[in-house]
């Protein structure tokens, strides 16, 4: 039975020392409860308090976490079925295969692809997680051999191990050294070797079932043996039958509190067709119905970047605005005799209004002005922009030291607060920007100093 925020309290050192990254012990208890956080975050709980603690608050769907350090990805811990219930936690992984099978040429074209398909939107780098090695030949040299190479090749790359061997798997896994892979698939067929290669690696098992309920009797099977860590397949090779599975197995989880199924899902798009289009067909609908990691056959551009906005969509969360710091950014080098603009710090306006001033080349101050992450206008609506916050702002924020000129471009959208601004702020000239950001070049490169 889940414990309460209050009975986790009792059981904590109650040192509010802020380490575990939150203030204080009530709120860390109220976060685990919540299953927002996990107990171990806390340095001076007893193992004993963890156990029974970790148990009781665990969410639904298991936390797993693949590789170290930077290359680290974590998948599960979600604990609703609905975005709008709370939030989900850890976004879909998204994998490329690469084989012993295949020539070289095309395994360093994977792994260049991997690591060449990033992009930056509103501050969050965008790119693949995972690269999955599939052992096509049943060789463990040749196995091992492509395991190091992508290791070598790819440093921020976890690695998910795919082979029927578990010799072959345990060579390869050592190979990783601290780099934890997920080491994939256990079957009804050669489960105990793979829970053994598990238990002595360390590492996450993947399980390979033939149906759903063929996946429930391993991982109870597996539990029972004392392996915790699992990641599940349920063999589903058709989109209809991946869709009706994940959907069913975060239902049992979440709503039943059903063990057996309480794991991230692991699935196969790059098994389902081999139609390039179909196949991130296949991969938006398990991004958006709960897989947890999906493997493509190959990265492409222009069919992987609309997956990757898909899935910063879904797994932002809608209760938390994304913003940037208040602060002064300068752009573009710039000195005394240059703009000075103003905006709010919801993160798109920011990177628009950013990424338009670095493309004018016209070195410029931007001041970026705490809204709790409202845009413009809802901002100004709610209070939160309003002349008087913009001059108490402006008067702290050291500006003033930065630029002769007293001239601050604002918003076009905001001109109505003109004139009350020009008040708040004695000797400043409140010049009214473009409306629109892509606007903000051609004005900037045109501006002078009212003074001037």
């Amino acid at each position: 039975m889940a414990l309460t925020g209050i009975q986790i309290l009792k059981m904590l050192p109650k040192k509010n020392c802020g380490e575990c990254g939150i203030p204080t012990c009530l709120a860390f208890a109220m976060k685990v409860a919540a299953g927002q956080t996990e107990i171990g975050e806390c340095p001076y709980v007893t193992d004993e308090v963890k156990e029974q603690i970790g148990e009781a608050s665990a969410p639904p769907i298991r936390s797993i976490k693949i590789g170290a350090g930077a290359s680290t990805f974590t998948t599960g811990g979600e604990t609703c079925l609905y975005r709008h219930e709370k939030r989900f936690e850890n976004p879909t992984g998204i994998g490329v295969l690469i084989s012993t099978d295949m020539a070289a040429a095309e395994i360093d074209g994977r792994i260049e692809r991997f690591k060449s398909l990033r992009y930056e939107r509103v501050g969050v780098l965008l790119k693949a997680d995972i690269i999955a090695i599939k052992d096509a030949k049943n060789d463990e040299a040749s196995f091992t051999a492509l395991v190091k190479k992508v290791l070598t090749g790819a440093e921020d790359a976890s690695l998910v191990l795919i082979s029927d061997n578990a010799a072959n798997i345990t060579a390869a896994a050592k190979a990783c050294g601290e780099r934890k892979p997920l080491i994939y698939g256990a079957t009804q067929n050669n489960s105990k070797e793979f829970a053994a290669a598990a238990k002595e690696l360390g590492c996450p098992l993947g399980i390979k079932g033939s149906n759903l309920d063929d996946t429930v009797a391993l991982t109870e099977q597996l539990a029972g043996e004392g392996l915790k860590d699992m990641v599940i397949d349920t063999g589903a090779r058709t989109i209809r039958a991946a869709l009706e599975d994940n959907v069913v197995a975060r239902r049992a989880a979440v709503n039943k509190k059903y063990k057996p199924l309480g794991f991230s899902t692991i699935t196969f798009p790059c098994e389902m067709t081999t139609d390039p289009l179909m196949e991130a067909m296949i991969a938006s609908v398990l991004i958006a119905k709960y897989a947890g990691i999906i493997i493509l056959s190959d990265l492409q551009g222009d069919i992987f970047f609309p997956l990757l906005l898909e899935r910063l969509n879904i797994f932002t969360d809608p209760q938390r605005p994304m913003v940037v710091e208040e602060n002064i950014y300068p752009i573009n080098g710039p000195d005394e005799n240059s703009p000075v603009l103003i905006t709010c710090n919801f993160s798109l306006t920011y990177f628009i209004v950013s990424g338009e001033v670095e493309g004018s080349k016209v070195p410029s101050w931007l001041l970026i002005k705490d809204t709790e992450g409202l845009s413009v206008l809802t901002a100004w609506a709610a209070g939160k922009f309003g002349a008087d916050m913009i001059a108490q702002f402006m008067k702290k924020s050291g500006i003033e030291d930065k630029v002769k000129h007293r001239d601050l471009i604002i918003p076009g959208y905001l001109a109505s607060m003109k004139g009350e601004l020009e008040e708040e702020l004695p000797g400043w000239t409140i010049t009214i920007g473009p409306r629109e950001g892509g606007h903000l070049p051609s004005f900037l490169k045109e501006w002078k100093p009212a003074a001037a």
